[in-house]
């Protein structure tokens, strides 16, 4: 922690105005300080900047009015993301934005702009931010060069002022120093206040998939698992985190999705199978979303394979008289013996073979779809783009919190030769106890990118931003 959190009265300001000189009654340079540090080298797949905001001066300063911009050289056309890895604040009050400078200057061509939802509450005189654990990388995977990005320094592996962060209160500048060399109270072109971003609601669960790889810190601190244990269903032992990444997708919302990579050559020795799923089984009634492009041939190699493609929730398989099971599988080329294309739309009682009610839609969904399944007062909805497909009440009503899970398997190995199959997903979203409409949804997902938010989990019991 700050050494100036943990000093009051005349010991603080004795510090800060020593530290920091200037003016010290909340107006001008002296109203909010940034330190920063780092622990990526110069070259790396991912940036990790670290940044504090502290208040110096006389009056509470809410986060939500406050904006930090890290400026950085693009070095190419890749498009940049960013997500959080830890902040005390939660995560998901940390809203991030990349952007290209509309004036660009030497070593600052963009900028990663940070931000607070009203969830971040507010800054008493002395306060800080503690450390906010930030990635910046781009989106085609490729390693960045920071030795040109204005605010990167290699030697600053310990928390330190840094003037090359600049932050705006209201607009304003009110601490470091803009690329075109503009101070605060000197004239300066800052961004555009932007609107103050409410604070996440309360039993929701969002993910837009903005992650550097199955490896990415934040993928995990965010409650998800990328599998490599044993087990089916599919072709047994064969689950591989290599199927799992987050590449550039032009087509998909924010133009980064999740993709869940399927290989095989025809042996199980030759074959990988992928899935993503939740840590913690947090999820019960209410509404579950995303928007899932599934894939009716091979990227590459011949098809024919009985691919299963599915969005599904799942409860620990302890035993307990209470499992649950809620199931979306596309299956392209059909499986166990029925033809396809088929979306077989499941819900299980327990996990006894043939324990569960069921139905078979024959049609394609090559494409992006969002597909949701709501579970509320003793009935179970299944749909796909705003259309129900299935539903039923009764005995396989969900009685067991479960997990998320995203996952591209084989029902069986008939052919031979290496082929690749790709599912993606574009976000995932969770309302708990309610059932959302899907414009209702749609609408909320469009605020949650509007806002610059990449993460949220507000359901009881979950601990936020680890």
């Amino acid at each position: 922690m700050l050494i100036a959190t943990a000093l009051g009265g005349a010991a603080f300001h004795f510090l800060r105005d020593s530290v920091f000189p200037g003016n010290s009654d909340g107006s001008g340079s002296a109203g909010l300080r940034v330190r920063y540090r780092t622990d990526a080298p110069a070259s790396a797949l991912t940036a990790k900047p670290w940044l504090e905001v502290l208040n110096v001066s006389k009056k509470t300063v809410a986060l939500s009015d406050v904006t930090l911009r890290y400026y950085f050289t693009a070095d190419g056309a890749s498009e940049h993301a960013a997500n959080c890895v830890q902040s005390s604040l939660g995560c998901m009050n940390i809203t991030q934005r990349t952007g290209a400078s509309a004036r660009p200057a030497p070593l600052a061509d963009h900028y990663l702009q940070i931000g607070f939802t009203r969830g971040a509450g507010s800054l008493a005189p002395g306060g800080s931010t503690e450390g906010i654990g930030l990635q910046l990388f781009r989106l085609d995977h490729k390693a960045l060069n920071q030795s040109n990005d204005r605010s990167f320094d290699a030697k600053a592996t310990h928390y330190a002022p840094s003037k090359r962060v600049t932050a705006y209160l209201g607009g304003t500048l009110a601490w470091g120093e803009e690329p075109s060399g503009t101070a605060p109270g000197a004239g300066q072109d800052p961004p555009t206040p932007p609107p103050a971003v409410a604070a996440p609601p309360a039993g929701v669960m969002f993910d837009r998939f903005r992650y550097s790889g199955p490896g990415d810190p934040a993928l995990a601190s965010n409650g998800w698992v990328v599998r490599t244990g044993a087990g089916g269903p599919g072709i047994h032992d064969t689950w591989a985190a290599e199927g799992i990444s987050f590449p550039s997708e032009a087509t998909a919302q924010g133009g980064q999705a999740l993709q869940l990579r399927l290989t095989t050559d025809g042996t199980k020795e030759g074959t990988r199978q992928a899935e993503l799923q939740s840590a913690t089984p947090e999820f019960l009634t209410g509404t579950y979303a995303a928007r899932v492009y599934f894939s009716d041939a091979p990227t590459s190699g011949p098809d024919g394979d009985h691919i299963n493609e599915t969005f599904f929730a799942l409860s620990p398989r302890d035993g307990s008289p209470k499992y649950s099971e809620l199931d979306h599988e596309y299956m392209p080329n059909g499986g166990w013996g029925a033809p396809g294309p088929r979306l077989d739309t499941t819900s299980w009682r327990s996990s006894k073979q043939g324990d569960r009610i069921t139905h078979a839609g024959k049609q394609s969904l090559r494409g992006w779809h969002t597909v949701m399944i709501t579970a509320l007062n003793e009935r179970v909805s299944y749909s796909v783009d705003g259309h129900e497909v299935f539903s039923h009440d009764g005995a396989y009503f969900p009685a067991q919190r479960m997990g998320i899970h995203f996952s591209a398997w084989l029902i069986d190995l008939p052919f031979t030769g290496p082929r690749t199959w790709d599912m993606r997903v574009n976000w995932v979203y969770y309302q708990a106890g309610q059932a959302v409409p899907p414009a209702a949804v749609d609408q909320a997902v469009e605020g949650f990118y509007a806002n610059g938010t990449s993460y949220v989990n507000t359901l009881a019991g979950h601990r936020p931003g680890a």
